[in-house]
């Protein structure tokens, strides 16, 4: 096989150079859907609209079974950048530009296969992944043309897994709680009653021991039951009762943990009658999904689909990924791609060029029947 890692960096360089930051996803039709569209030749393409900057672009050549996914958006850039993050660097063994690690790599990956190849393919890539208003995958699952009526039984969704199969990986769940209180003087004896903000930390203390009482729970290689507060906003002065206080928190469950059972265990951390509002914002879910042996079936399923394409089996993550959306809808499901994890998210982002040759190759492997 002749090397792939400069028609990958093509491919790649023009890909970073689009600006798709999410936020503010200002992304529309055109732009770097034009140029995936003009380099899938023999393609049968459409090009999808969800809304607020949510496209997808859906590719099929022959009569595929399997479904490549990536996302084309990226988190915003900052001021720590060294460089226009919009500018692919080559630097030594490793390539720099925002989204290089996640997820566009693994995107020139699949374009430079395609381009090299003639056998069945169907890829999917979609621009709404990096914030909390999912629209390109759901609408895909949903319209039965183009999911499983079409065929599809296995999805190969990419994300910085460093080109090993990651089966399995946790949910998750993000949620805003209002609590009320009454106004007053901090003087008043019913001060420590009738603080929202005191009611916030008495739910807080059990919500962590509930998270603790979790500890010993396993699935997949993962352990215990992630939780972060990440908000709490509330009061007027240190002499005024809070009359009211608001909190974000979210939890991160094993494909054996269930999501609503967790809901009402952590509404009932707070007293009665101090919640105004328990509203999930965002839930994904785990991978594989199902109840637990349901979850443990589809993780051996996805097992034997990666030893059937020879690739290597990862340990399970604790981040989230739009795979556990496929598995949910009956395909089996794994992550795959090129980068590792800790490099997504950060100023000078990369990924190392023999990831990018490792993935080109082994997507070409799979599509099979070299080109003409």
């Amino acid at each position: 096989m002749s090397d792939l890692l400069p028609d990958v960096l093509r491919h790649l360089e023009a890909l970073v150079a689009f600006d798709t930051r999410n936020p503010p996803r200002l992304i529309g039709t055109g732009g770097i859907f034009d140029y995936i569209r003009a380099n899938l030749p023999g393609f049968r393409i459409q090009v999808t609209d969800h809304g607020d900057g949510a496209v997808s672009l859906f590719s099929v050549r022959g009569t595929p079974r399997r479904l490549f996914n990536v996302h084309l958006d990226t988190v915003p850039s900052s001021e720590a950048w060294s460089a226009d993050p919009h500018v692919l660097r080559v630097s030594g063994d490793r390539a720099i530009g925002l989204g290089a690690c996640d997820i566009k790599g693994a995107a020139a990956g699949l374009i430079t296969a395609a381009n090299v190849t003639s056998g069945d393919a169907a890829f999917l890539f979609s621009s709404d992944e990096e914030a909390n208003d999912p629209r390109c995958i759901a609408a895909f699952l949903k319209s039965n043309a183009l999911a499983l009526d079409h065929g599809f039984t296995e999805a190969i969704v990419a994300e910085p897994t460093m080109c090993e199969a990651v089966l399995a990986h946790r949910g998750i769940s993000s949620v805003l709680l209002r609590f009320k209180g009454e106004v007053g003087h901090a003087s008043s004896a019913n001060a420590l009653q009738a603080n929202a903000l005191h009611q916030v930390m008495h739910w807080g203390s059990n919500a962590l021991a509930l998270v603790e009482a979790e500890a010993k729970s396993r699935f997949g290689g993962l352990t215990g039951l992630r939780f972060n507060i990440g908000k709490v906003e509330g009061g007027i002065k240190a002499n005024m009762i809070a009359p009211s206080a608001e909190v974000r928190f979210g939890f991160r469950p094993l494909p054996s943990q269930d999501i609503d059972g967790l809901h009402e265990r952590f509404g009932g951390c707070a007293r009665v009658g101090a919640l105004e509002r328990y509203q999930e914002t965002f839930r994904g879910p785990s991978l594989p999904s199902g109840d637990v042996a349901a979850a443990e079936d589809r993780r051996l399923e996805a097992r034997d689909l990666a030893d059937a394409l020879g690739l290597p089996i990862g340990k399970a993550v604790d981040f989230w990924t739009e795979a556990s959306l496929f598995s949910q809808a009956g395909l089996t499901a794994l992550v795959y791609g090129p980068g590792e994890i800790a490099q997504a998210h950060t100023a000078d982002e990369w990924v190392a060029l023999e990831q990018l040759r490792r993935y080109a190759d082994s997507i070409t492997h799979m599509l099979g029947n070299p080109a003409p």
